[in-house]
């Protein structure tokens, strides 16, 4: 199954909610396989964090893991490090970019979060990527 619209909205609104309930005002971006955004909510959020939350969602969906643990991976890479962080437009490798599957675990996409602390985004991507499992 392809990430459709109505399931990347579905995950988008339910990540908004939780970005709302913890009243911080963040960008929080949908992306398929191909890291091609499906949707966007940017929540009264400063302008720089709309391409964080999309390099957030393409880095996830690109290396198919959550941001956080693809920084780990990055690290350990040390020269060749550079040029993946600065491959396809650039990645983010910090917490906020998490994988979205359908309910058979295949992963089809990803979600970012970008506005508040590292684990404040990874929260609010979270509860995105939870609503459609």
């Amino acid at each position: 199954m392809e990430l459709s619209y109505e399931t990347a909205e579905k995950a988008l609104q339910t990540a908004r909610e939780k970005a709302l309930s913890l009243n911080i005002p963040v960008t929080i971006a949908v992306v398929d396989m191909g890291g091609h955004l499906i949707a966007l909510a940017r929540l009264d959020s400063v302008y720089g964090v709309i391409d964080f939350a999309v390099k957030k969602a393409r880095t996830a969906a690109m290396f198919a893991v959550n941001t956080e643990m693809m920084g780990s991976i990055i690290s350990e890479t040390g020269i060749h490090g550079y040029g993946m962080l600065n491959s396809n437009e650039g990645l983010l490798t910090i917490a906020g970019g998490v994988v979205l599957k359908n309910t058979e675990g295949k992963i089809i996409g990803a979600i970012g979060s970008s506005g508040g602390s590292p684990e404040q985004d990874k929260e609010i991507a979270e509860a995105g990527a939870q609503a459609i499992a």
